[in-house]
């Protein structure tokens, strides 16, 4: 991902990218991906599925810890990257061109940040 500005993010350390007036990609930041450590399985929902703004709809493995993952729409999931069922650790090589679920939403939570008001939040929680 190369401009992390256009990105939202929650105060869960889930990014959204935006990608049309109804798509949007589903991904973990650099920040959860560094304080859980190794992840080694992910835990998709099926296309189809609907997601929730604040509900989870996955969860993320790590050598540390089970996280679940947050939706920051509401909506259909149209696409889940079938990589990671392989290949989890790409969450934490590249968090930010690594995304979970792409999601048709009718929603956008109002409480997304942008990348500073996100680095702000992730300074005061160290």
């Amino acid at each position: 991902m190369s401009n992390l500005k256009k990105l939202k993010y929650t105060k869960t350390h889930e990014w959204l990218d935006i990608t049309s007036d109804t798509t949007a990609k589903i991904g973990l930041t650099d920040f959860a991906q560094s304080q859980m450590g190794t992840v080694v399985f992910v835990n998709l929902p099926i296309v189809g599925d609907e997601v929730l703004i604040a509900e989870s709809f996955g969860d993320v493995e790590s050598v540390k810890s089970v996280s679940e993952v947050i939706s920051p729409v509401d909506g259909e999931v149209t696409q889940i990257n079938e990589v990671l069922q392989d290949n989890p650790g790409l969450i934490n090589e590249d968090p930010y061109g690594t995304w979970f679920i792409q999601v048709q939403y009718k929603k956008i939570a109002d409480t997304l940040l942008t990348m500073d008001e996100y680095q702000a939040f992730c300074a005061e929680e160290n």
